[in-house]
């Protein structure tokens, strides 16, 4: 985590040599002041909103001399930008007048028509007016949660799970209840006895939120008998699935997996984006969804925003005609399995004993778990000190465990970068290794590792394909 100034807050200021002289200072002076003025105005909910432990990273991370195995960034540089250049001068130079105007909430029709073509690779069959278009997939899930959510309700979602969904579901007051994964993906028969719980508690969850495809930050991926698992289990409860599928062309061995959606158009909002495929500073995303939630969503996208860009989006319509954006997309894929295979060369070959790490089959990450005892959040300002980053595993769940994990991203740095952060972090996680034989464990409220994936791939201190 990045550390901030902890100078003292000054709220007032005493003036004058006798008693009852003195002023107070209500108001922030010229100069500012670290007080809130507003702080007893704002909402409940506006209390839950707190810093993502990944953007709070970025500040420090993007120092040259670190090597950032924290964010997933998409490596752009790899699009043919001077063509992507080219074609966005044309549009507005042709179409100015439509892609610099107001558009309807739902999205462009035409994009739409692109998006179901592209579902379709994961064998989803839907229409274009299914589909709502908002600003990444990330705004999709603020929407969904929005007009499911009130304060209190449950949210299942996996144990890790996306940090920016619990951002979502903690802005909106939600439970959060984790379901443990192993390296097959989220574990049927918890997700079972989780619903009985519940409802022997007199409580239902509002829906699933899942990432089943190269799930970050696990980097695992449910296999097809589990999803069909999933479904039955959630069909049976009469519980709404949310598929959140950033990664899910971005694969390394074989065609794309089934969607979940593509096996229950009525139970599942399938959310996707553009942000992993082609580029994420374009903000274009998408929810399909069953008509009753899409009626919904596009109400509560006019609400927040009035309508999207319309330039970004008669962008990616015009990138999706007018490129061979399927080749695009396996450049990616082969340059990020390059990149995986590097992080996993160097893990086996420098963590220490103890350590274990997912196998990932596509996507940005491998999720990693430390030697029984040590702290990836305690551990954090070590490594940066020894100029490496990652993200504390504490971040993935809702109640701040997970501290026995950490998340690693290979999609950004060159091959030989990411060896050299894996080196530095292997250096780190031993030096940790011998302060704890020499000093003890750490304390107890450092020590809880969460529900994370429990039955990694490979020995401690090596990885074996599957």
């Amino acid at each position: 985590m990045a550390i901030e100034d902890a100078t003292p807050a000054r709220v007032g200021h005493t003036s004058g040599t006798g008693p009852g002289s003195q002023e107070s200072h209500e108001s922030p002076s010229p100069h500012g002041s670290l007080v809130d003025p507003h702080v007893g105005r704002y909402a409940a909910r506006a209390q839950e909103m707190v810093a993502s432990e990944i953007r709070a990273l970025f500040a420090v991370a993007a120092r040259p001399e670190i090597v950032s195995l924290a964010g997933g960034m998409p490596y752009i540089t790899a699009l043919p930008l001077d063509a992507v250049g080219e074609m966005a001068g044309q549009l507005v130079a042709d179409r100015g007048a439509v892609a610099l105007q107001y558009m309807s909430a739902q999205g462009d029709p035409g994009l739409r028509e692109c998006i179901c073509d592209v579902m379709a690779l994961e064998g989803i069959h839907a229409h274009p007016d299914e589909v709502v278009v908002t600003v990444g997939s990330q705004q999709a899930l603020d929407l969904i949660t929005r007009i499911f959510v009130n304060p209190g309700d449950v949210v299942l979602a996996e144990g890790p799970s996306y940090v920016g969904a619990l951002g979502t579901f903690a802005s909106y007051q939600a439970n959060v209840v984790h379901v443990p994964m192993d390296d097959a993906g989220l574990v049927p028969e918890a997700l079972a006895e989780t619903i009985a719980r519940l409802a022997a508690e007199r409580q239902q969850a509002k829906f699933l939120y899942t990432v089943p495809s190269f799930h970050n930050p696990g980097g695992v991926t449910l296999t097809v008998e589990r999803r069909a698992r999933v479904l039955e289990i959630c069909q049976r409860a009469g519980l709404l699935v949310i598929e959140d599928n950033p990664y899910g062309l971005l694969g390394f061995d074989g065609e794309p997996l089934r969607a979940l959606r593509a096996e229950d158009p009525h139970g599942v909002v399938y959310l996707g984006t553009f942000s992993k495929t082609i580029a994420p500073g374009l903000r274009v995303g998408w929810a399909l969804a069953p008509p009753g939630i899409r009626d919904k969503l596009v109400l509560a996208a006019e609400a927040a925003v009035l309508c999207h860009s319309s330039l970004a989006q008669l962008m990616v319509r015009e990138y999706l005609t007018g490129q061979a954006w399927q080749e695009q997309v396996k450049v990616f894929r082969e340059l990020y399995r390059e990149r995986r295979d590097a992080m996993l060369e160097a893990l086996g070959a420098v963590m220490p004993d103890g350590c274990r790490w997912t196998r990932p089959a596509g996507g940005f990450y491998v999720w990693l778990q430390l030697p029984p005892g040590l702290n990836s959040k305690a551990m954090l300002p070590r490594a940066i000190s020894s100029r490496v980053a990652y993200v504390p595993g504490t971040g993935f769940y809702a109640d701040g465990s997970g501290a026995g994990h950490l998340r690693l991203s290979y999609c950004f740095p060159e091959p030989g970068r990411i060896r050299e952060g894996v080196r530095r972090l292997a250096d780190v996680v031993g030096t940790e290794i011998e302060l704890r034989s020499t000093f003890g464990a750490v304390s107890a409220a450092y020590r809880r590792s969460g529900a994370g994936p429990t039955f990694l791939t490979g020995p401690a201190g090596a990885d074996a394909p599957r």
